[in-house]
């Protein structure tokens, strides 16, 4: 999806111009227009309301040209950090609006503006230690078919490695940061007050990562798009190396070892977990005294007899 980027930005500052422009030709008429009315009231009204409105057309033309430059250049400019809200509770619902009045739908509307919410946050969050940090999932990751209650204690999950969950929890215990699954937007909210974070790692659609930035806004949220291979809200996935990207770029300290997104591969189901549960169960099953790495140290010689021949089974001599 790297190749989208550009054109993610490109939709958002065309749709932020456009609409920046639409506020202020709309500002300015209302100052045109009842131009004469205010006169009759006060030969001095017009001139105060237009003095009003020219500040307000100010402040809509500052903070576009501030977004557009920080979204350009990549960094905060201008107080760009300011304006993170007023992307999230003004920019985008006149974007969407905007947006549909020449054909864009909502989804791409609001993809560019996670997609700049992100390198806004990326800017100007600092470094977080890891209970500062609250990964927040939505309830479609689990599987649809799992009747194990994961809202309220995500720990219930077993772990069986048939949905995201299992790796998505060894992600929160080797890096210690909170892991939490909403079925809506009333227990995220609620989520969020009970944990308290100071950063948020959300995965959701396009249309719940918007709603929850702008909900839980100040408080920073970084957005990991979901896969829904099965449609909507069913049995969807993530992409557990990008959200561990994210999530180690935003930590103060990194953990020993190689990322967790490596080592999943390579242990089957269970996670990580299960790779340890397995190797517990190859060490009980171990003949006493036998070295852990026996088995694969010595490995059989060419031509080699069998292990029944070896020991004197039937057909010796």
């Amino acid at each position: 999806m790297e190749h989208d980027e550009p054109s993610r930005k490109r939709l958002f500052i065309g749709l932020l111009t456009g609409t920046s422009l639409t506020v202020c030709v709309a500002l300015a008429f209302l100052w045109i227009i009842p131009f004469v009315g205010l006169q009759n009231i006060h030969p001095g009204a017009p001139w105060i309301m237009g003095i009003l409105l020219g500040a307000v057309i100010l402040l809509v033309l500052w903070a576009c040209l501030s977004l557009v430059a920080s979204v350009a250049l990549g960094r905060s400019i201008l107080f760009s950090e300011r304006l993170r809200g007023v992307t999230a509770k003004v920019f985008l619902p006149l974007m969407t609006l905007f947006g549909w009045m020449l054909g864009i739908s909502k989804e791409k509307v609001r993809g560019s503006f996670i997609k700049v919410n992100n390198e806004l946050v990326s800017s100007d969050a600092g470094k977080y230690e890891p209970k500062q940090i609250l990964v927040l999932l939505p309830h479609c990751l689990q599987n649809s078919r799992c009747n194990r209650r994961l809202t309220y204690d995500i720990q219930n999950c077993k772990r069986c490695g048939k949905c995201p969950v299992a790796g998505l929890l060894d992600l929160a215990d080797h890096y210690g940061a909170h892991l939490a699954i909403a079925t809506g937007g009333t227990i995220a909210r609620r989520i969020v007050v009970q944990k308290r974070p100071r950063l948020i790692l959300a995965v959701a659609c396009e249309r719940d990562l918007a709603s929850g930035i702008q909900d839980t806004y100040p408080i920073p949220v970084y957005g990991v798009l979901n896969e829904r291979p099965h449609g909507p809200c069913l049995d969807t996935t993530v992409s557990l190396a990008a959200l561990e990207q994210a999530l180690r770029y935003f930590l103060k300290e990194l953990p020993e070892g190689p990322p967790v997104a490596e080592l999943l591969p390579t242990l089957g189901r269970g996670g990580l977990r299960g790779g340890r549960r397995a190797g517990r169960k190859a060490e009980e099953a171990r003949t006493p005294g036998q070295p852990p790495s026996a088995a694969s140290e010595a490995p059989e010689a060419p031509g080699a007899p069998d292990a029944q021949a070896a020991s004197g089974g039937p057909g010796s001599s």
